[in-house]
């Protein structure tokens, strides 16, 4: 935020005043809107009992919800839905991302039961553009916003992306009071926000709390999320979150909880990547993002020390997309990247955020390490598919996987925790394995091994080990010979299973 929005005076009563100046300055709103009431009017004792807020805590959040609470609207949806689909949940994390309040009602008809429910939203035009979730309106039949004075208005979806659970919704109108996005500053962690929506279908909540962190990754791609403390609950999924000047900093979208109410663990998108989402979704429908061909994972710790590079973070290239872009550019399984155009990437999130945010045609220059080496990889972004044909991998619907295999046998030579054996047409035959998957297969795994706690299993195949591909278990040897006698901890392989490819570090034995 910047300096002269931010500053407060020091002392407890002057701190106060101007906290209540900020709120009714309705920076984030549109210019009809903003009213000449003055809060500096209200008398205030000059030696009071009662206990004085500290500079920067407001005295009331009422003028700064009386002005912004015109443009934040429920969202009435009537859908028919798969039963297993009321309630979003990450798998192996209690965030959940509800669509809101409702019942059920007949089943004539359709796939699945008919279903009210509600969300939250709010005005970003005067001429009616509202930005909500997208979960909250994927099935929708119909959908009808309610605005503050209870007028019900049918919507329209103008676009939706699943990758950032963003949608956009028309009415029909104009002269409707809206909010901004805050693009250019931002709240610090520890500084007051307020939220407004539909929590459980009581409209026009008001909740209010900090900023409690930045950059919350809780498994969705494309968004670093903002963590808040103010009270969300089912239903204020899509409503705003808002600064001390009324403008909107974060679109609500998930809350974490172990029993689907609020525990004070909030997540908003920010408000640069809905803004820049919405307005592709008013132009064009949809988001386009770009797109190289790479399956990726996190370069961690232990991969940097069992490569000898220790320190080093990034994300590492596990398989490549037939003639997508990376595999005509020459990228390779197992190359390092470390940066795309002069931007660093610490993760495979970062470095698939950096190519989702090129256009189409855009030139991405990857700095990548490559067998201990340095290089520079020039890749041609293509078109992102959408989520839904991504997750049909080659293991997926229509995919390729192999069917059930039958026991390895135990023959082989014991290295690393790990029965290995090569990788010869008998074993394909039992297993259904690819005829360009090569490397050793794994008949077994010691069960105190590093290679049984990193999940590695019979019928894995081994495909590299370091930066050598594998024919014969001498070759694995070889490699865990060399780490040794350079003092490395571990040896990174790359792992082939179900249509797959991980890389795993897994430590040498004392």
């Amino acid at each position: 935020m910047s300096s002269n929005k931010s500053r407060y005076l020091f002392g407890a009563l002057t701190g106060a005043l101007v906290a209540g100046i900020a709120m009714t300055a309705g920076a984030g709103l549109n210019a009809a809107e903003r009213s000449g009431s003055d809060p500096t009017a209200t008398p205030v004792a000059a030696a009071s009992a009662s206990f004085a807020p500290p500079p920067g805590a407001p005295m009331s959040f009422a003028d700064i919800f009386e002005k912004v609470s015109p443009a934040v609207v429920s969202i009435n949806v009537t859908s028919r839905v798969d039963m297993t689909r009321l309630q979003r949940q990450m798998p192996g994390l209690p965030f959940v991302m509800p669509p809101g309040q409702g019942g059920e009602e007949g089943n004539e008809g359709g796939s699945g039961p008919r279903r009210q429910s509600a969300g939250s939203g709010f005005f970003i035009s005067a001429d009616g553009y509202v930005v909500t979730n997208n979960h909250v309106i994927e099935d929708a039949e119909s959908i009808k916003v309610v605005l503050k004075d209870e007028t019900e208005l049918e919507a329209t979806v103008v676009g939706r992306d699943e990758g950032t659970d963003m949608a956009i919704l028309k009415v029909k109108g104009t002269g409707f009071t809206f909010v901004n996005f805050e693009n250019s500053a931002r709240p610090r962690v520890g500084d007051w926000v307020l939220t407004v929506g539909n929590p459980y279908n009581l409209g026009g909540t008001a909740t209010a709390g900090i900023v409690s962190a930045y950059g919350r990754d809780i498994g969705e791609t494309f968004v670093d999320y903002i963590q808040i403390d103010a009270p969300i609950n089912r239903g204020n999924s899509g409503g705003p979150t808002f600064d001390v000047y009324g403008r909107v900093i974060g679109v609500n979208s998930a809350i974490f909880s172990p029993t689907g109410g609020s525990v004070g663990i909030g997540f908003a998108v920010p408000a640069d990547v809905a803004a820049r989402v919405s307005r592709q979704l008013i132009s064009n429908g949809k988001v386009v993002r770009g797109y190289i061909g790479a399956t990726i994972q996190n370069f961690d710790e232990d991969m940097a020390a069992a490569q000898g590079l220790a320190g080093q973070k990034g994300a590492i290239v596990a398989e490549l997309t037939p003639g997508a872009p990376a595999d005509k550019a020459g990228l390779t399984a197992g190359d390092i990247v470390l940066s795309v155009n002069g931007v660093r990437v610490k993760s495979s999130a970062e470095l698939t955020r950096q190519v989702a945010s090129a256009a189409p045609g855009d030139l991405l220059r990857l700095q990548v390490i490559r067998d201990g080496k340095p290089r520079t990889v020039d890749i041609r972004s293509g078109v992102r598919p959408s989520e839904s044909q991504l997750a049909a991998g080659p293991a997926g619907p229509g995919g390729t996987g192999p069917g059930p295999a039958r026991p390895a046998p135990a023959a082989g030579q014991a290295i690393l925790g790990m029965m290995v054996s090569p990788l010869d047409d008998a074993a394909r035959r039992r297993t259904g394995l690819p005829a360009d998957v090569r490397g050793l297969i794994i008949g077994a795994v010691e069960r105190d091994s590093d290679a049984a706690a990193k999940g590695l299993q019979a019928n894995d195949v081994i495909m590299r080990a370091g930066d050598r591909t594998l024919a014969m278990p001498s070759d694995l040897a070889a490699v865990v010979d060399q780490a040794r006698k350079a003092g490395r901890p571990s040896v990174l392989v790359s792992v082939w299973r179900g249509g797959r490819t991980i890389f795993l570090p897994v430590k040498i034995a004392d």
